[in-house]
């Protein structure tokens, strides 16, 4: 009797790691499904109603092809298999997008809020409501720059030249598009703007089919390059300093025992502010795509270095940046920035408290970046304006501290392609999921932005075409 219920008790304790395993891992899969329902809604949202907004448009169809496949797992396996509803207004513009993913959950929600701050995911079982009113929402003007001649080429499958006729800035534009700088990698948009000597401003692009000079698509983390432009806006009116505490109130009440209050903005920025991140990148999918907010999950991660002494590249960091900075945004919103800098066509997203996403969550075009590397050119100066502090070019593309160890240095909230061969030293560049890249040369005054969707496991060479492009300016 002994004997049996000793190994009862032995099989039983053998069983329940499965047991508890098996739990988990359904767990798991049914959060999976609420994280791919947030993300397909929040992608149909924000890329069919800012496109709109900018007076292009985007198909559920478009979305599924380019922004909704080859994503990271496991929600590439789930996301294109939920189904989906667009609700619109009377007015015909988009009021949200509803996703289906649990039979006793309501479908995830992501709301379109208005031309300013583009959609928002809602938490995890949020009801369905319309948001605003039925009214038509005021879209900006157009902007316009007689300095700027545009020659936007093989758009929507219009005609290329002979192949013999085509100059080597054409070649290398069209070998963007057609994956010879990254095998399996996919092009949207690719551009170069330079500053000539006699001509003013040259800007020649290459945009895939369904895609324009109108066409917004997300940053990703070129947004981050965003932020610390936004931070530099904040410091030049005088009330903000990089080296300044980010001083949180959350941090703040701990009293002397929180170290976090040491965490400068400049920490931030340069990704070294020193605290945990439970994933490398530190992915914020609770935040991006589970309708969390940026106090819920961008504040709490504690300290485990010195600030300053480890870098460790972090959503977190930048978006604690932003932070410090909330009280300048509330005044001076990103968006007032945007069309200051005639970047009309980009929108910078929120959580559904208002907290500005700026380490992703932004939608531009690729003559929009253009147009926020050739502020970067002009050192921060905007048609006689100062919009950055003077030696913000230099502050933002000089290392400082502790450094990522991989082919590109890190700045302040920009990426350093200072050790590239064929590249100049003075280049830097913003750098985003899926390929987007925007590159600054201001030695030879010179942007580059190329845009993609590419698929987990592809790359595309940002080095390789920054070079060639260069080589086919001389």
């Amino acid at each position: 009797m002994i004997r049996t219920t000793i190994a009862a008790a032995a099989a039983l304790l053998l069983a329940s790691p499965l047991v508890a395993q098996s739990a988990q891992d359904e767990l798991d899969a049914r959060y999976d499904r609420a994280l791919a329902a947030g993300y397909k809604a929040l992608f149909l949202c924000s890329a069919i109603a800012i496109a709109e907004r900018n007076g292009a448009s985007r198909t559920p169809e478009s979305v599924h092809q380019w922004e909704l496949s080859g994503i990271q797992a496991p929600l590439d396996e789930i996301v294109r298999e939920l189904s989906y509803r667009i609700v619109r207004r009377p007015t015909g513009q988009i009021a949200q997008v509803a996703v289906e993913w649990a039979d006793d959950m309501p479908d995830r929600i992501a709301a379109y809020y208005g031309p300013q701050t583009g959609c928002s995911v809602l938490p995890i079982g949020a009801p369905e409501t319309v948001v605003n009113s039925d009214a038509p929402v005021a879209m900006p003007e157009p902007h316009s720059d007689e300095l700027l001649t545009f020659d936007i080429e093989a758009r929507d499958g219009a005609a290329m030249p002979d192949a013999r006729e085509r100059s080597p800035l054409e070649r290398a534009l069209e070998n963007a598009m057609t994956g010879t700088y990254g095998e399996g990698t996919r092009t949207t948009a690719a551009l170069v703007r330079q500053h000539g000597v006699t001509d003013g401003l040259t800007e020649r692009a290459r945009y895939a089919p369904g895609f324009s000079e109108n066409t917004p698509q997300r940053t990703w983390s070129v947004a981050k390059s965003i932020a610390a432009t936004l931070v530099g806006a904040a410091v030049q009116s005088g009330e903000f300093s990089v080296d300044q505490p980010i001083g949180l109130n959350y941090w703040r009440s701990g009293g002397a025992t929180d170290a976090r209050r040491a965490i400068t903005i400049d920490h931030a920025l340069r990704m070294a502010s020193g605290r945990y991140s439970d994933t490398p990148g530190n992915r914020t999918d609770p935040l991006y795509w589970g309708g969390a907010t940026v106090d819920e999950s961008a504040t709490h991660w504690p300290l485990i270095a010195q600030p300053g002494t480890v870098y460790r590249y972090a959503n977190n960091d930048t978006l604690m940046a932003v932070k410090a900075i909330e009280a300048y945004l509330q005044y001076y919103p990103p968006a007032e920035f945007f069309v200051r800098l005639g970047m009309d066509h980009t929108v910078a997203e929120t959580d559904i408290r208002g907290n500005y996403v700026l380490s992703s969550q932004v939608w531009s075009t690729a003559s929009d970046l253009a147009t926020l590397g050739q502020l970067y050119l002009e050192d921060g100066v905007w048609k006689g304006e100062r919009l950055l502090p003077e030696n913000w070019r230099e502050y933002v593309s000089t290392p400082s501290g502790p450094q990522p160890g991989g082919a590109f240095g890190y700045g302040a909230g920009w990426w350093l392609l200072n050790a590239s061969e064929g590249v100049p030293p003075d280049t830097f560049a913003a750098f985003g999921n899926r390929g987007q890249y925007l590159v600054v040369v201001p030695s030879r005054k010179v942007v580059i932005v190329r845009r993609g969707e590419d698929r987990v496991g592809t790359r595309f060479d940002i080095a390789a075409f920054t070079r060639d492009v260069l080589a086919a300016l001389d």
